[in-house]
């Protein structure tokens, strides 16, 4: 049982991601239909703000490793933590070294990306277990 909870937890984590990089991508076309490379640059920006904590937290969590995997709240709040303080670390260097042309895309496509989670659950398959 442990293994198949392990594959669906890859299988959410691998939808989650492809779901995210599809909104990035859409919303880049989205930026360059309407305010062209600056703004493209803007949803690639917030969309790296918000894409590097959330890889920091998997790899963290060791979910792709069943040996690694963490388990436990403490862990879990660690985990959390550091990916809260890599998420300000990361809009602190964004708009101190490279400032996005156009700061409200920068932030749309941070919260597309972050409510990309509440979306996910429908795209998994239907058959659960229960135990």
């Amino acid at each position: 049982m442990q293994r198949y909870e392990t594959q669906r937890r890859k299988a959410y984590i691998i939808r989650l991601t492809i779901a995210q990089l599809i909104i990035t991508l859409v919303g880049m076309l989205a930026a360059y239909l309407v305010s062209d490379i600056k703004g493209m640059s803007s949803v690639f920006k917030g969309a790296l703000v918000a894409l590097l904590p959330h890889a920091f937290f998997i790899q963290r969590m060791g979910f792709f490793h069943a040996r690694r995997r963490t388990r436990g709240a403490m862990h879990l709040f660690r985990a959390e933590a550091g990916k809260f303080g890599l998420t300000v670390a990361l809009f602190v260097a964004v708009f101190v070294a490279a400032p996005p042309s156009n700061p409200a895309l920068f932030f749309y496509a941070y919260v597309a990306v972050v409510l990309t989670h509440w979306l996910t659950p429908w795209l998994m398959p239907r058959d659960r277990t229960t135990n």
